[in-house]
């Protein structure tokens, strides 16, 4: 205590020393650790260092850095990680809460620094109005993940400076209408794309970034334009702060085609081509960062700035991992895989059981039940035998034994779950890949993901993690966005033309379809953009979502089914060694999806209410 009150006195007495003196100018320094306004907003390094922190906060469903988990709540994956997330594979009701936002700590961020830009900043005008741009870019982004998630949201493009007065009523402001946010965000863009240029980086905004937003929102707002109004009860608020009228499906629809149309045309963007084996292809055009001419925006990681991500690290397939911790935490479901269609136009759903249902198909390789498929299946999805990092991701859940009069299923040896171990006749009992019905961290499903878990060798490792980014936007999207708003403008043949450049691209050939509807479209969107984050959004902008996810387990599209391979033991017979497969539900999966009306537009909080009785709430909360 005394060394304390000695320490208090001499640093007094130093003070009042230094104020006293009339020598002094130390009160008339500038604090060496705070930079002020007029220093920040004339200098295009702190000023791009602003952007920088306003692009890392840009709100997300899912990312490489976090929601990706997520991933295993729908219908592309289950979770077979570590147990504290087996609620993924539990969920009796998607939450109320789920997809909520209500970020206007950032808007008002942005709004500030809009401001003080126009205030301060003395930078040339050209240099100043893309600065200002770019944050107009991120304000209006920020509102549509709002719009798409919450339906209309108050617009607030201005700076709100409470007074002290104890009436805080004038900084309420009650919820736009879904379609005056929707117009907000379009406008938005269209207004700025003239000085925006283009781009100095891919992961920040140009011109052709925005004419991507536009060309997704548009189609969003059609669509919930055109198909709610369709639904028996339409989910409206007499306000309009939900629903948007049928009469402007077909504007948005023309603007989304428009946006889509140009940057085709003019954007420099090309589908990525680079491979020769077009499953390799399909998997370097989200990965690759050499020559990708067709990424249009993404949220980049490099380990020369020090940001890395450890989605490799969590989802590397089991045999493949370095750190031999963690591993194969989402893994894919049978009900994508068997989205993939054969290449000669039939249905991709696998062949397991002879047409009368009496015999298993019997398989030289576990690989060559997926041959002839769909390329992207081989981009997106490590499925048995195919190989990853130089190496066969062999999957085998245990064996087939004939008994004389039918097979005997064995999957452990003495009972114990032991990965790679060896059965009484010398061959492998159960795979060191698996599956597993309920081991974590290796899959449960059949199969492993591919898309953005890095091949690098040392990005499933601690030490190195992961540099390849998200990809926000590519051109993939874009022709599928134009395919769906032609079509329904009533321009199929089109429509059918991107279909076609992308199927070709799959291994289809050229024009492999002669005609298109809307459910191919759909399904073309579901191959092409499976783990891009786009499910949830389609099926919500459709309401179609509690149809797929009724809750009901005679409903197979809420249910997750899984493929497990065994290997035939028959002496004597031609069958003998062969392998057959399995389907059946997910073990670990115990509850089918049940999506609810109230979930297409999520709960605004009761703090959120408090605070603003100007808010409304959303229908059925």
């Amino acid at each position: 205590m005394m060394k304390l009150s000695k320490l208090t006195i001499t640093l007094a007495v130093v003070a009042g020393l230094l104020m006293s003196s009339c020598e002094s100018d130390w009160l008339d320094r500038e604090p060496p650790n705070i930079l002020l306004d007029d220093q920040v907003w004339n200098d295009a390094g702190s000023i791009t260092g602003v952007l920088s922190n306003f692009y890392d906060r840009l709100p997300a469903h899912t990312s490489l850095q976090a929601g990706w988990v997520d991933f295993a709540a729908y219908d592309e994956a289950t979770w077979s990680g570590y147990t504290g997330n087996d609620y993924l594979n539990n969920l009796l009701t998607y939450d109320y809460g789920r997809w909520g936002l209500w970020d206007y700590n950032l808007i008002r961020d942005i709004n500030l620094s809009i401001d003080k830009l126009n205030t301060f900043s003395s930078l040339p005008e050209d240099q100043r109005t893309q600065f200002i741009s770019e944050l107009r870019f991120i304000r209006a982004f920020v509102y549509f993940e709002h719009v798409k998630r919450m339906g209309g949201v108050p617009i607030i493009t201005e700076e709100l400076i409470y007074d002290f007065s104890g009436d805080p009523t004038y900084l309420q402001y009650p919820r736009n209408t879904e379609q005056e946010v929707y117009d907000f965000v379009i406008s938005e863009m269209e207004a700025i794309m003239p000085t925006l240029g283009n781009g100095e980086s891919i992961s920040r905004a140009n011109r052709f970034v925005a004419l991507a937003v536009v060309s997704r929102a548009a189609l969003y707002a059609g669509s919930i334009a055109k198909y709610n109004n369709l639904m028996p009860s339409p989910i409206s608020l007499p306000g309009g702060e939900v629903g948007i009228p049928a009469s402007a499906a077909d504007g948005y629809f023309t603007k989304s085609l428009e946006a889509s149309r140009t940057i085709l045309q003019e954007g420099g963007y090309a589908l990525y081509n680079n491979n020769p084996d077009l499953g390799e292809n399909f998997y370097e055009a989200i990965v690759s960062k050499s020559s990708n001419t067709e990424v249009i925006w993404v949220q980049d990681y490099l380990a020369s700035a020090d940001k890395r991500h450890w989605f490799t690290y969590d989802n590397v397939a089991r045999s493949a991992r370095e750190d031999n911790l963690a591993s194969s935490a989402l893994t894919p479901i049978l009900n994508l895989v068997e989205d993939y269609e054969y290449l000669d136009g039939s249905s991709g759903e696998l062949r397991t059981r002879t047409a009368d249902g009496s015999d298993y198909i019997y398989y030289d390789n576990v690989e060559d039940i997926f041959a002839n498929k769909d390329a992207r299946l081989y981009g997106t999805i490590i499925y048995p035998g195919a190989p990853f990092r130089g190496q066969e991701i062999f999957m085998q859940a245990g064996v087939m034994e004939w008994n004389g009069s039918g097979y005997d299923m064995i999957e452990f040896a003495d009972q114990q779950p032991d990965l790679g171990s060896v059965y009484t006749d010398g061959g492998i009992l159960k795979s060191e890949a698996g599956p597993h019905r309920s081991l974590q961290d290796v899959s449960n499903t059949g199969f492993y993901l591919r898309k953005y878990v890095d091949d690098t060798p040392g990005s499933s490792t601690r030490g190195n993690l992961s540099e390849v980014w998200w990809v926000r936007f590519r051109l993939g999207e874009i022709y599928l966005n134009a395919a769906e708003a032609a079509f329904e403008l009533g321009e199929s043949g089109e429509a059918l033309g991107y279909v076609n450049t992308l199927r070709e691209r799959a291994g289809f050939g050229a024009n492999s379809l002669s005609s298109v509807t809307l459910a191919q479209i759909r399904h073309e969107r579901r191959v092409e953009l499976a783990f891009e984050d786009h499910v949830v959004w389609d099926y919500k902008r459709w309401r179609v979502a509690h149809l797929k996810w009724s809750g009901s387990t005679d409903n197979p599209e809420s249910m997750a089914y899984s493929l497990y391979p065994y290997r035939v033991i028959r002496p004597g017979d031609p069958r003998d060694g062969k392998y057959v497969f399995v389907k059946e539900v997910v073990p670990r999966f115990r509850a089918p999806r049940f999506f609810r009306l109230g979930n297409y537009y999520s709960r605004i909080g009761q703090n959120i209410i408090d605070a603003n009785p100007k808010i409304v709430r959303n229908p059925f909360h």
